[in-house]
């Protein structure tokens, strides 16, 4: 009986979520009545899960835009708002940059699904607050102090907006002796200790080959407004959320920290190796690297089985993780030597059907030419306006009932500037005329 009441309480739990996270986004259809007029992207139904939800994107490079990207791609109506002439600055960061609109690839990454809108925040600063009243969510990544000078801060903004949930990406965050310094992913992943723990062992520090810290830096921010929003629906109250480069790297540290706060253990550089499970890293072969992975005392058996090697797993050196580990320079040659002896693609073939993790460290291009890749269609290809198309990376979250998609290309320099005005702030066309003449909007 108490079992049966557990079930029945979970399951209303679940019930109640689910109803109220459709309720946030229906009570954002109805506090914005032309809401759903006036996107511009009419493929978003009622399975996108932040339908009706509009977001004023003030963000540039990549944390920022990466976090209204997966908004975005949700089904929130995200307007960027760009400077006049120069935009973004990750659409100068080439090359390759596309052959007609002159955009960078770069630029492409974290900004589909978007609206583009040119203002001077400085001489449009009625034009932004009239954006901002028309908004759920306000997403900004400038230095903390810079909105303030026009009018768009959150104290300016709670009074007259008071369900405005306002989002701040920094570099160190809004208080504390770094507060004022401009972010940078790395920076926060040097100063954070990213670096110090990447590389090889006997080379100096090295940097993810993405910026990783600025990514998980707006998957965290995404997280956080979704989390907003929710809470919206009970207390009829919007709120800041800040995010910052710093913190976030610092949480990425995971067992790093851990081990460091509770045992008081210092990291070093392990290149592709691991700190605690042998073996556990990339080897040579002969015509590139393979990066395998032994997390069991089974795997490891299984693994020197079919490298015929059973003598090693009854070896009492490598009995054990704690074994392997204490004895990993050993182990590590043992299997180097007989990793480089064949070819990559022919060692995954021995390996099919291991218990034991395997990959190939694979280039960019056999990324995107592996037969899984192509097969799940991660990768999309989106209309655009000047260049035909672009192919773009698709969100990597599957729902079984709502939508989360790639739908329109990543928008040109003010593309939606005359639309947004016209049709989410009803400007005319002389208005807009006017707007542009003073160089307020592009």
């Amino acid at each position: 009986m108490a079992m049966w009441l557990q079930r029945l309480r979970l399951s209303c739990a679940v019930g109640a979520a689910r109803q109220s996270l459709r309720s946030f986004a229906a009570a954002s259809e109805n506090n914005n009545s032309t809401n759903n007029d006036n996107n511009l992207d009419s493929s978003i139904d009622e399975r996108h899960p932040l339908r009706g939800v509009r977001i004023l994107d003030l963000t540039r490079i990549i944390a920022g835009p990466y976090c209204t990207m997966v908004l975005a791609d949700l089904g929130a109506e995200v307007i960027k708002v760009e400077r006049p002439n120069f935009g973004d600055e990750a659409r100068k960061w080439g090359p390759p940059f596309l052959e007609k609109s002159g955009d960078a690839a770069y630029f492409l990454a974290p900004n589909r699904n978007k609206q583009s809108v040119c203002i001077d925040m400085k001489r449009g600063r009625d034009l932004m607050q009239q954006l901002v009243s028309k908004c759920d969510v306000l997403v900004e990544n400038y230095v903390p102090g810079t909105l303030e000078r026009y009018d768009l801060g959150y104290e300016q903004l709670r009074q007259a907006h008071p369900r405005l949930i306002y989002c701040t990406i920094s570099g160190y965050g809004s208080v504390g002796p770094y507060a004022k310094r401009p972010g940078y992913d790395v920076i926060a992943s040097s100063m954070g200790g990213l670096l110090h723990i990447t590389g090889q062992p006997d080379g100096p520090p090295s940097k993810v080959g993405v910026a990783v810290t600025d990514v998980a830096t707006g998957l965290y921010a995404h997280g956080a407004i979704l989390a907003a929003l929710l809470q919206r629906e009970r207390t009829q109250r919007g709120q800041k959320i800040d995010v910052d480069l710093l913190s976030t790297c610092c949480s990425l540290l995971i067992n790093v920290a851990s081990n460091y706060l509770n045992a008081g253990t210092e990291a070093k550089r392990w290149g592709t190796a691991h700190s605690s499970i042998v073996p556990y890293q990339s080897f040579k072969t002969a015509d590139g690297y393979l990066t395998l992975g032994a997390g069991s005392d089974a795997q490891f058996v299984e693994l020197c089985s079919r490298l015929n090697i059973e003598r090693v797993a009854l070896d009492a050196k490598f009995k054990t993780n704690k074994d392997r580990v204490k004895n990993r320079e050993e182990l590590v040659n043992v299997l180097a030597k007989i990793l480089a002896r064949d070819s990559s693609k022919n060692w995954m073939r021995l390996f099919e059907g291991a218990s034991f993790v395997v990959g190939p460290v694979n280039s960019i291009r056999e990324v995107f030419e592996d037969e899984h890749i192509q097969a799940i269609g991660l990768v999309k290809t989106l209309p655009h306006p000047r260049d035909g198309s672009v192919k773009v990376v698709g969100p990597p979250v599957v729902y079984s009932e709502a939508r989360n998609d790639a739908r329109t290309a990543p928008p040109m320099l003010g593309e939606h500037t005359d639309k947004v005005l016209s049709n989410l702030l009803g400007y005319g066309a002389e208005q807009i005329a006017e707007l542009r003449s003073q160089g307020i909007i592009q």
